[in-house]
């Protein structure tokens, strides 16, 4: 069972819009299925339709935890006695609840030292996620990452053609946690933090796109994302609207 207390962003909103948001891998096919069996209470009521939920709620999800892991096979890319590297698939955390890592802690559950990763990726990107298997190759690697040692390359479909092959740009980027929010400004402003966005040209397309290669010497919140959007070079895909 799954406790949840409706707060004020979700107030008027529809239930499956606050359980999708708010329950780890719950699927809509899943939400109505669990909505048909009457499986959801809001108030201690069982309900059976989508309605709208208010601040202050209280909802009771009856659903196992074994329908909520990511039904998932682990990609192995490379593995020795000091290193994991995984290939994290779309729509899956690299930690947190029924994540990459609790995956992974899953399959090594025998060893002496659970596999720890040394850096994320953001659930939505897929790519190479490098995993520690003893505490020194952890303790080596993180310091690698603190201090550039370590390169990291994002592949980036966009919209448009950027003039230069080769660009490297700095900007200033601000979270506003409470809009769930980024913005990105030239100039300083109190507040932000600055950005510094490499991209490459690899590929020009009929169709107005391009393949980017990114590379980013600040790892701030969504910043390959918010960036190039500023930049005028959207990611294909992306829905979220980035404010300057």
């Amino acid at each position: 069972m799954i406790k949840l207390v409706v707060n004020k962003k979700y107030d008027g909103k529809k239930l499956n819009k606050f359980l999708l948001d708010n329950i780890e891998n719950l699927s809509s096919n899943l939400f109505y299925r669990t909505l048909r069996k009457k499986d959801i209470k809001i108030n201690g009521k069982r309900i059976k339709e989508d309605i709208l939920v208010h601040e202050n709620d209280e909802i009771l999800v009856y659903i196992s935890d074994e329908l909520l892991k990511p039904n998932i096979s682990l990609d192995i890319v490379y593995e020795d006695n000091n290193i994991l590297i995984i290939n994290k698939p779309f729509n899956l955390e690299v930690t947190g609840i029924n994540s990459l890592t609790t995956i992974i802690h899953e399959k090594y559950k025998d060893s002496s030292f659970l596999p720890m990763p040394c850096h994320r990726l953001d659930r939505n990107t897929s790519g190479l996620v490098l995993f520690a298997k003893n505490e020194e190759a952890l303790n080596i690697l993180l310091e690698k990452f603190k201090h550039h040692e370590i390169e990291k390359h994002y592949l980036a479909l966009v919209y448009g053609h950027p003039k230069e092959n080769f660009k490297r740009c700095e900007a200033y980027l601000f979270k506003d946690n409470k809009k769930s929010m980024v913005y990105i400004n030239d100039t300083f402003k109190k507040g932000y933090k600055k950005i510094i966005t490499t991209y490459n040209v690899l590929e020009r397309r009929k169709d107005n796109t391009s393949l980017l290669d990114v590379e980013i010497e600040t790892g701030r919140t969504h910043q390959i994302r918010a960036h190039l959007a500023y930049l005028g070079f959207p990611i294909i895909g992306d829905r979220k609207i980035w404010k300057k």
